[in-house]
């Protein structure tokens, strides 16, 4: 019996991905990741978005370095394969697209501005808000131009706002998830507000143009984890994210359901396959599947041996990262007590017995931190009806589909608005 798929839209006479109609409800979540591209094609349904295509495409070593770019042709051709291989699957072509930028500088930080109004009993309507949203940008711009120009001893790096999201928002005290249609006098918002340098966006947009697909966000990948998972449902959630991808290490510090924000180093699953083929005098494809069946828990007792070994010092620098990238948080009186892993990285048992060790003891950690893993059913608003995700590297892709669904979807108010309000202005 043959397979039946979904009911493929009608996108005109076309079936290529540029004639697909402005208003349809299929969107394309990409993940562009060091090792894999990751594609997934969603059908948004109201207050969530199913996915009904998943693929994935290993890139070569030379088409990403360190979460970024470095061959467009490359990549383009593996966004491509994975595309069609979701398409078949999903029975659609989507063009509707987020895609996921990673890399050590891409910078995200929230910015607080507390102001006191003048007419208390006047509402708050969306151009004060607009107004204060603009200041909060123009704040963090400028922040992040100055530390990158600091880390790359460069004056001439052009930078550009890729994510913005009012996060959190207080009128005398009282907080509000949408504060349009409020009185007040003391009024505080906080904005997360990410950036990257436009080389960097510039080789995602060729890669979309280049795939003929309409590019409606560019989102700074541990915002978009952090955003599908906790965030949205408590304002009480509080979490620190750490998502170990191909080529780069991701954190996201939530507090009280607001992204405080990221911090991202080049250390990744990459890294510690080139230890494992340098110390093992292995090719990297060997050392690859060495480290895969090291994390399934599948090799014989020397070689597991062997691969500890290797991983041991590289996981050591790993930790120092991740200690390092916390104690910028210098915002906070504490950090928060539970670490969410995810990311193909992560599933390296030595990961999670790093951080079970006493390192956090110089940072200002109330108690012990929990480690938890990120499980696929625990992304918000997005439904898995593939079977294909399973694992913590399927996170990030579906964040990605999480913060389409506040783009494309009709039902999303509150703090989607804001999210909305605040993407229309980074364009």
């Amino acid at each position: 019996m043959a397979l039946k798929l979904p009911k493929i839209p009608k996108f005109g006479k076309n079936t290529n991905r540029g004639s697909a109609a402005k208003q349809d409800p299929y969107i394309v979540s990409l993940d562009i990741g060091t090792e894999y591209v990751k594609a997934l094609v969603g059908e948004v349904k109201g207050d969530h978005v199913e996915i009904i295509g998943a693929a994935k495409q290993r890139q070569r070593l030379t088409d990403m370095a360190g979460g970024a770019v470095t061959d467009i042709a490359g990549v383009v051709d593996n966004c491509d394969k994975a595309l069609r291989e979701a398409e078949k699957m999903s029975g659609v072509v989507a063009r509707n697209t987020v895609i996921g930028i990673a890399g050590e500088l891409v910078k995200g930080m929230s910015t607080t501005v507390s102001y006191r109004r003048a007419r208390p009993e006047v509402q708050i309507d969306m151009v004060e808000l607009k107004d204060i949203i603009e200041r909060v940008q123009r704040t963090a711009f400028d922040k992040v131009r100055d530390q990158l120009s600091w880390e790359t001893g460069s004056n001439d790096m052009q930078v550009k706002l890729v994510n913005a999201a009012v996060v959190d928002v207080t009128i005398d005290g009282y907080r509000v998830t949408n504060p349009i249609g409020f009185q007040g006098q003391d009024v505080s918002i906080a904005v997360f507000t990410a950036f990257a340098p436009m080389v960097h966006l510039g080789a995602l947009q060729s890669v979309a143009r280049d795939l003929d697909l309409n590019l409606i966000n560019i989102a700074a990948e541990p915002f978009a984890v952090a955003k599908s998972v906790g965030a949205d449902d408590s304002t009480e959630f509080s979490a620190i994210f750490i998502d170990i991808g191909g080529g780069t290490s991701d954190i996201a510090v939530v507090n009280n359901g607001g992204v405080v924000g990221t911090k991202m180093f080049a250390i990744g699953g990459r890294s510690f396959t080139k230890r494992i083929a340098q110390s093992l005098s292995v090719s990297f494809e060997e050392a690859e599947k060495l480290k895969i069946n090291h994390s399934a828990g599948a090799l014989a007792k020397a070689e597991e041996s062997a691969v500890a070994d290797a991983l041991d010092t590289d996981v050591e620098v790993w930790l120092s990262g991740v200690e390092l990238s916390l104690s910028e948080f210098d915002e906070l009186d504490h950090l928060p007590n539970r670490i969410l892993l995810c990311g193909g990285g992560s599933a390296l048992p030595e990961i999670k017995k790093a951080l079970q060790t006493e390192w956090y003891k110089d940072l200002p950690f109330a108690r012990k931190p929990k480690i938890d893993f990120v499980a696929p059913a625990d992304v918000n608003r997005v439904l898995d009806h593939t079977g294909r995700l399973t694992s913590p590297q399927d996170i990030t892709p579906m964040g990605l589909a999480n913060l389409a669904l506040d783009i494309v979807g009709t039902e999303a108010k509150g703090e989607q608005l804001l999210q909305r309000l605040s993407r229309t202005l980074s364009i």
